[in-house]
């Protein structure tokens, strides 16, 4: 089953969206509001949803991205197996080292050793820099980038079943579309720079929309607010597209595998992201935004003997449901903590609309926060310097904001109201 443009992380960045899945919690309540926070410091004793399975018997496998970094993975408390795996040599920098050593000898020499590092970084920043963000043809296989082997050792513990009589629950953290673009050639064949498409915006765009909403990020893809960039958009998009494919790709191995170990008829399966993604729309590049296309996610659900292929639910749904979820799927006792609800009602029946009315996000601007509420046809935005308001059957892609249209007071209203108590539930479980 497939949720419909509906579904929400509760914080459109990294650290803190996964902090949120992880432990079913509003962000207000883990206290991780940035990418360096750790929910240990900031909430001991929260058990993660990896930990609640381990603790109850089953066997627990994660790859990749899965918590923010290796550093907030929590280790054997939550994994029987956990593994970080990094690309392989680029080519160009494989190229480069070896002129480097038939000049200067080995770059594992001491002497050698900072000048190569300088060299290296410099020979693969077109390719493999974080800021400005990187992106093109990586000239590695599939198997070689660091995906590749998330879903290959995935799919090997489906086939070899290291789990043994135990049920298992894994992870397969998928870095791309992540920055920097990178994927193999054949992927980016899919989409020639003539054939992008995308719809450009007015240059006025911001002189109605608060600009506590506005994420400067552009600035480092190499944008100007209000000015478009046709060529350098076009790239960055065809290389974007290129990880979502070489990204289908790698997910396609963990499902055959799934299905080849005999195992897909008993196993759930969900699909989803921990926050969205601007690729030049509003003038913005990259998260931290409060925008559908910012805080929305892709989200899938497989339930054996519950959900039918091809179905759609038009469903409000958060990221923290996924933990509830999963608990009462597998019948286990549901966590005192948790702050989502469950999809169970929805499974079978997914022309319900669930019990959720509104989804919400948060973001920090430095120590100010910004709050959203999604409900079916309207999002509402609330920043340190204004409003905004969108009616989405109208206006999908959020161009005009009528916060300021005085027979809209009673809509704002009621958003305002719903925002105050959204908030103190937000808290409610802080501690």
């Amino acid at each position: 089953m497939c949720i419909r443009d509906r579904a929400f992380c509760q914080y459109p960045v990294c650290g803190p969206s996964r902090a949120s899945m992880l432990n079913g919690l509003y962000p207000e309540s883990t206290g991780v509001l940035d990418n360096k926070a750790d929910i240990r410091q900031t909430r001991p004793g929260t058990v993660s949803m990896p930990q609640h399975f381990k603790d109850n018997g089953y066997w627990t496998g994660g790859v990749g991205k899965v918590f923010h970094t290796p550093r907030h993975n929590p280790g054997e408390v939550a994994w029987n197996e956990s593994h970080f795996f990094a690309n392989d040599e680029l080519p160009v920098v494989a190229a480069a080292r070896k002129k480097f050593e038939e000049e200067n000898g080995s770059v594992e020499l001491p002497k050698n050793r900072k000048a190569w590092r300088e060299l290296s970084k410099k020979t693969a920043a077109k390719l493999d820099a974080q800021t400005p963000p990187g992106y093109g043809r990586s000239g590695l296989t599939d198997e070689q980038h660091k995906d590749g082997k998330n879903a290959r050792t995935v799919a090997g513990w489906l086939r070899e079943k290291p789990n043994g009589k135990k049920p298992f629950f894994i992870a397969c953290g998928i870095q791309k579309p992540h920055v920097p673009f990178l994927a193999p050639s054949k992927y980016f064949d899919l989409y020639p720079l003539d054939q992008i498409v995308y719809s450009p915006d007015k240059p006025d765009l911001w002189d109605s929309i608060p600009r506590g909403a506005l994420n400067g990020r552009f600035k480092e893809f190499g944008f100007e607010l209000g000015k478009e960039d046709d060529a350098l958009r076009r790239e960055y998009m065809q290389a974007y597209h290129a990880c979502i494919s070489f990204v289908d790709a790698q997910l396609k191995l963990v499902m055959d595998a799934l299905k080849e170990s005999g195992q897909l008829e008993n196993t759930v399966v969900i699909l989803t992201s921990d926050h969205g993604y601007h690729l030049g729309d509003h003038f913005l590049w990259g998260k931290v935004s409060l925008f559908d296309i910012g805080a929305k996610v892709p989200f899938m659900i497989r339930v054996p003997g519950l959900t039918k292929p091809g179905t759609e639910s038009q469903a409000m749904v958060e990221l923290i449901d996924i933990y509830p979820t999963l608990v009462q799927l597998t019948g286990l006792e549901r966590p005192a903590h948790l702050q989502g609800s469950s999809l169970r009602p929805l499974l079978d029946h997914p022309e319900r609309l669930g019990r959720k009315n509104y989804a919400y996000s948060v973001v920090k601007r430095g120590e100010k926060m910004g709050y959203t509420l999604r409900n079916q046809k309207w999002r509402y935005g609330k920043w340190h310097d204004g409003e905004e308001l969108y009616n989405l059957t109208n206006d999908p892609e959020e161009k005009v904001n009528l916060a300021s249209r005085e027979n809209l007071d009673h809509r704002l209203g009621e958003f305002r109201r719903v925002l105050k108590i959204r908030r103190t539930q937000a808290v409610s479980r802080r501690k």
